[in-house]
């Protein structure tokens, strides 16, 4: 019979057994070699049933091809296997979304926790001797820190929850000066308050990730405060370019001031 019939006695469309034929499924038993017309046979109706079943159930393609050729008690063992491997997937869906709203919870309970210990070193600081700049820009400042966490939660996109911890006998960490994935393109060793050497580094290159790596003498202690000043200051000043900012902060290791501004590399970079 015609691809057209065979599929009239299989209740579905010409497409599904072309689609089947493609994949290797169910082949016709003869093809015209004049005119490509496909002839099938009654008798694969019944591995049309078998494929179709074994598709709606979920099975994969390079599965139903292993039991293509199956006899009934293999295929109804691989149905209770198929049956077994759904339960225990619907078991973990169930236990996901028992816990979800108390992970979504917890989660804002620490973006909260985030936004009040941030607020509160800032709120403790005095930006005017490092940075010169007047309360109603720092105030601005703080306002902008508020709104980045409440589109944090509005968006449901935690993946930036990173801040400076305002710990300075936390185990050091390696800086980005010893990472090849980072060149330095701006270094200040010496100085006494970021203000005098800002305009030399505050034009960023849109389009990069950038990170600014401090050491700092002792006096300059409410890192937390320190870093959000600066990077708010950096956003302010770049507003509408594209681009990524950190910010790290270590102790200074010979009572000096020091700072480098890096670039992250991108792979063109790095083979150049």
């Amino acid at each position: 019979m015609t691809i057209k019939e065979f599929a009239n006695l299989c209740g579905c469309n010409p497409q599904t057994i072309r689609y089947y034929d493609r994949m290797n499924l169910l082949k016709p038993i003869k093809v015209d070699d004049w005119t490509g017309y496909r002839y099938y046979d009654e008798g694969q109706a019944l591995d049309y049933v078998k494929i179709k079943n074994l598709q709606t159930a979920g099975f994969t393609i390079e599965e139903i091809t292993s039991l293509k050729d199956a006899n009934d008690e293999a295929i109804y063992d691989a149905f209770s296997r198929k049956i077994k491997e759904h339960e225990e997937r619907l078991q973990k869906i169930i236990e996901i979304q028992k816990s979800y709203h108390s992970e979504v919870a917890d989660m804002k309970t620490k973006i909260e926790e985030a936004r009040i210990k941030i607020k509160t070193f800032m709120d403790d600081y005095d930006p005017s001797a490092e940075f010169g700049i007047d309360c109603n820009t720092y105030d601005a400042m703080k306002a902008q820190v508020d709104s980045f966490f409440n589109n944090m939660i509005s968006s449901g996109d935690y993946s930036k929850l990173k801040y400076v911890d305002d710990s300075n006998d936390k185990e050091p960490e390696p800086n980005f000066l010893s990472d090849p994935g980072y060149e330095v393109i701006y270094e200040k060793h010496g100085w006494e308050a970021v203000k005098d050497f800002y305009k030399e580094f505050s034009n960023l290159e849109e389009n990069t990730a950038v990170s600014l790596y401090f050491e700092v003498v002792s006096d300059k202690s409410n890192w937390t405060a320190f870093a959000n000043t600066i990077l708010g200051m950096l956003i302010e000043k770049n507003k509408g370019r594209k681009m990524e900012l950190g910010c790290k902060i270590d102790s200074s290791k010979d009572g000096i001031n020091h700072f480098w501004l890096l670039k992250k590399v991108t792979g063109e970079e790095e083979q150049a």
